[in-house]
């Protein structure tokens, strides 16, 4: 009895093969250049920490994006820790102000490498002259942007209403690279605690890779 020709030609076979195994390794490539950015989203956004276990600071959910005009130019791009404060209070007023600047440069310079992702911004909310010592002592160099509240007054209410959503102007705000805040760490009644801060920084490079390097 002569051999049977087989319904589908070898070639045809061979060629289906080829291209669901080239289907297959796309998707794996997908899943692993995404897995960092869907495993911090998933930690951050969608599983809930409880007592403070998993986070210190408290997440803002849903999150809140940044004015665009008045404050999104100076945070697109990096990891930003934002306060506002207004100048003249940062002359005489450590614990509110000095304090929370030095805390916040000490928090960036202890990430090593990943500090290039961050950066520091303070709002000044009055406008008024920043001391020299200041500006010497918190200045690009170390990672700190000093900006000015706008002087267009419809920007600067945008801009107000926004730091003080949630009743928290006076928080520390983490804002992400696309410029939504995303985070905050409460100043009442104390300084947050530079390890537990930290920790969570941290963690947050670490799951997400987004933020660039340099300025």
């Amino acid at each position: 009895m002569q051999n049977q020709e087989p319904l589908i030609p070898a070639s045809q076979v061979n060629t289906t093969s080829k291209a669901k195994s080239g289907i297959w390794q796309m998707w794996l490539i997908i899943i692993i250049f995404a897995a960092p950015v869907i495993a911090s989203y998933m930690t951050f956004y969608v599983i809930k920490p409880s007592g403070g276990k998993t986070n210190y600071g408290q997440l803002v959910s849903p999150v809140q994006p940044a004015p665009a005009d008045s404050l999104m130019p100076h945070v697109y791009g990096k990891w930003t820790l934002l306060i506002a404060r207004p100048a003249e209070d940062c002359s005489k007023d450590e614990e509110r102000c000095v304090k929370l600047l030095f805390l916040l440069r000490q928090v960036r310079a202890s990430l090593g490498r990943e500090m290039e992702r961050v950066q520091i911004v303070w709002i000044n909310t009055d406008n008024s002259k920043v001391s020299e010592a200041l500006q010497e002592a918190y200045s690009e160099k170390v990672g700190v942007k000093i900006i000015q509240m706008p002087t267009n007054e419809e920007s600067k209410n945008q801009l107000n209403q926004w730091l003080s959503m949630d009743d928290a102007k006076d928080a520390i705000h983490l804002l992400d690279p696309k410029g939504d805040r995303m985070m905050r760490f409460s100043v009442n009644p104390q300084v947050p605690e530079f390890p537990k801060m930290r920790k969570d920084i941290e963690k947050l490079l670490k799951w997400n890779p987004t933020g660039k390097y340099g300025k």
